[in-house]
């Protein structure tokens, strides 16, 4: 996972020490990975429940993600939201999501990138 947003930030040229937080579906809230890199870097953890997730329009739907999930997007809606929070002006996606497969390790990382507007 590490890996995955170390090369979304390079390749995009983004701050890392500018990440808030990691969002992402209720369902993966007790995910070890996700934990342990929240609590090593300390970011903040947020989850949002598929309901929740499904209200945001995104740039790249998923059938396959609906399908699963229960929404057309995870990485993307998470992201919108999460920056969103708290704040009246809004997100704004600045990085669609990203999928990761590496060779050595089972599963999947998708990373998206969102920011707060600012007045």
């Amino acid at each position: 996972m590490a890996i995955a947003i170390e090369e979304v930030f390079q390749k995009n040229l983004l701050d890392e020490s500018a990440i808030a937080g990691i969002a992402t579906i209720d369902t993966k809230a007790l995910d070890i990975a996700l934990g342990e890199i929240c609590q090593l870097r300390n970011w903040l953890l947020q989850t949002f429940s598929a309901k929740e997730l499904a209200t945001v329009a995104v740039p790249n739907p998923s059938a396959i993600i609906t399908k699963a999930t229960g929404t057309p997007s995870v990485a993307e809606a998470a992201a919108i939201l999460a920056a969103a929070k708290n704040v009246q002006l809004g997100a704004k996606l600045l990085v669609p999501k990203n999928i990761f497969r590496l060779s050595a390790l089972p599963g999947v990382v998708t990373v998206a990138v969102a920011e707060a507007m600012q007045p």
